[in-house]
């Protein structure tokens, strides 16, 4: 059974920093590509970043970039988001995503077999 658990969300102030966390099970970490996507109240879900485990490619969306970074760790099957100068408008619920085959956009979320139930990242003074 795939299992995706994300953590590190909270309450935190604009400017301040925050670092996600998404622990899996189930799947060849080393193989697959992980995103992060995140859902602000009343819009869509939207691809924030993601990594490919079998090459290092990374993409990052134009809104989270200079800002965000994604990362990986295969010796603990855990890819990280870490975020920077946090603003309102990074509200939402996040999600951590993970496909162990291959893809071809990185940013839908078709592409994705298997999600977490998210964690909430709330950006206000």
């Amino acid at each position: 059974e795939v299992q995706l658990v994300e953590s590190g969300g909270g309450l935190v102030q604009p400017g301040g920093s925050l670092r996600l966390s998404c622990a899996t099970s189930g799947i060849i970490f080393g193989e697959s590509v992980l995103a992060w996507f995140r859902q602000a109240p009343g819009k869509e879900r939207e691809a924030v970043s993601s990594i490919n485990n079998n090459d290092g490619t990374t993409h990052i969306s134009y809104s989270a970039a200079g800002r965000f970074a994604i990362s990986s760790d295969n010796s603990k099957n855990t890819v990280y988001l870490s975020m920077n100068n946090l603003k309102p408008e990074d509200t939402g619920v996040y999600y951590c995503a993970a496909e162990p085959g291959a893809i071809v956009l990185w940013d839908e979320e078709y592409e994705y077999d298997h999600w977490g139930r998210g964690t909430q990242v709330t950006v206000s003074s």
